[in-house]
Order: structure tokens, then C-alpha cells, then sequence
């Protein structure tokens, strides 16, 4: 929890991460609320990577610079995760799924009509 009205960090045992502009826990961020319904340009340009980092040697492929909006990531992710037969989760403007899929996921990005670098 935080003191909202002092700005303040106060005790806390299992919040997670602190959003530092609204000082609400990341995913109940009261700031990044106004960003998701950014809108979806006709031109989009997806980053692909694989992290390892962080996550006990687990692979994980990243679709990043996605633009940031709540139903169009939902719906894409959804996407990925099927055609990938693989488990995943939406990140602010990116989407994470297990395992090292980037063959797959390009594949179906190019079939959508997305450029996609990396």
C-alpha cells in the first residue's frame, strides 16, 4: 500500500511493483489506463526478441513496440498463443509467450500484414 496523498512508499508485504507516476501497483496502474486505448496505426512495426533473463533459464519470445492497446493485445495474443499452441501473457505494448518461438510467431505477424524486425 501507499500514502497516496504524501507519495510515499509505506510498508508493504506483497504488492509487488509500485508504479512510480500514480503510486498504484503496476497492474492496477491508474496511469497506464489512459494509454491502453492508444490508437492502432495502419503501419505496424513489431520488434521480435528471445530473453532468457531473469526468468530461471526459461525461454520466453517477446513481441515488442506493439502499440498500446488493451483489446487489440488481448485479441493478438490470443492469436499467437493458438497458433503457437503455447501459453502466454500481455505486457505494456509487448506480448510474451514461452518457449522459443520466433519461426512461428514471424510467420503468423507476416500473415497478419505486420513488418517485423528481429
Amino acid at each position: 500500500m501507499t500514502d497516496r496523498a504524501k507519495g510515499r512508499l509505506v510498508y508493504s508485504t506483497g504488492v509487488g511493483r509500485i508504479c512510480r507516476g500514480c503510486g498504484w501497483p503496476e497492474a492496477d496502474c491508474k496511469c497506464s489506463q489512459s494509454a491502453a486505448t492508444e490508437s492502432i496505426p495502419n503501419r505496424i512495426v513489431a520488434k521480435l526478441r528471445m530473453e532468457k533473463k531473469g526468468r530461471g533459464g526459461k525461454t520466453v519470445t517477446v513481441v515488442d513496440n506493439l502499440p498500446n492497446n488493451t483489446a487489440f493485445l488481448k485479441d493478438l495474443c490470443q492469436d499467437l498463443k493458438r497458433a503457437c499452441g503455447t501459453g502466454g501473457a500481455i505486457q505494456v505494448g509487448a506480448i510474451e509467450l514461452q518457449g522459443d518461438l520466433r519461426d512461428r510467431v514471424r510467420a503468423r505477424l507476416v500473415d497478419k500484414g505486420f513488418v517485423v524486425k528481429g
